[in-house]
């Protein structure tokens, strides 16, 4: 889903300065605990209500740790840091609806995807609902993300508008700023349940890209990696992970 265009390099060179070695599943459990790291901003996957951090990937995050005998140590921190702070030992996993891409790929491992989406088109009245209709017109989407970088692609486009967070992406085209706006599916789906919203009369359109979402560990942590597979096969296969996908999003959002 999200995409940061800067931070390989810059993460690769930090990691090889500072000569450090990601934590092995040995000593992960030697410690009771892993780190994992999430963004804490983007409902319905991973925000605060209050104080508490909640949602799909957060709950999920706790039972695959669960299924491996471990502790949550939760860190949350802006978008664009967090797939470095894995170069640099900083946490052990990362979920936040990172999807999975050839340029990620090169910088870290990724483990089994725990979802598929993709990102859509929203527009006041659905007046902008496909690729086409994207000609001509001004899109907001949020900086560091699969979203922009797709957006970009897209012939014709008159310009494109970054916003540090979804939300405010979102209040660009509620206000009348941008024609349309690209984001997750899902995120798409919950905030258009919002009043406020509404009464914006925003319709989604049609998938600009479709993608598969998975947790990611520091690049060639393959051990880390097998165990966290291990554990969302058991957590997809005991009723755990329907139960999760059924409360956040009502249906199976598991790839398949």
């Amino acid at each position: 889903m999200k995409f940061s265009k800067t931070f390989f390099a810059i993460a690769a060179l930090a990691a090889v300065s500072l000569g450090v070695q990601a934590r092995t599943v040995e000593e992960i459990r030697k410690d009771g605990k892993i780190i994992v790291a999430t963004e804490g901003q983007f409902a319905p996957f991973n925000f605060f209500e209050g104080k508490k951090l909640t949602g799909f990937e957060v709950e999920l995050a706790e039972a695959l740790a669960q299924k491996m005998g471990l502790k949550v140590e939760w860190k949350t921190l802006g978008f664009d840091a967090l797939l470095a702070g894995l170069q640099q030992n900083r946490w052990d996993m990362v979920i936040a609806s990172h999807g999975i891409n050839e340029e990620r790929a090169k910088a870290v491992t990724f483990a089994d995807p725990h979802y598929c989406t993709g990102g859509v088109i929203v527009s006041k009245e659905g007046k902008v609902k496909t690729a086409a209709d994207l000609a001509g017109k001004t899109v907001s989407v949020q900086t560091g993300t699969s979203y922009l970088s797709n957006v970009e692609k897209v012939s014709g486009i008159k310009s494109v508008k970054n916003y540090p967070k979804d939300p405010e992406a979102l209040a660009a085209l509620t206000a009348g700023r941008v024609d349309a706006w690209v984001t997750d599916k899902f995120v798409a789906k919950e905030s258009l349940q919002s009043k406020a919203v509404a009464k914006a009369n925003l319709k989604i359109g049609d998938f600009l890209f479709v993608e598969r979402v998975a947790p990611a560990v520091a690049k060639g942590n393959t051990g880390l990696a097998q165990e966290i597979n291990k554990a969302l096969a058991a957590v997809q296969s005991d009723g755990t992970y329907a139960k999760l996908s059924q409360k956040y999003f009502q249906e199976d959002v598991r790839c398949k």
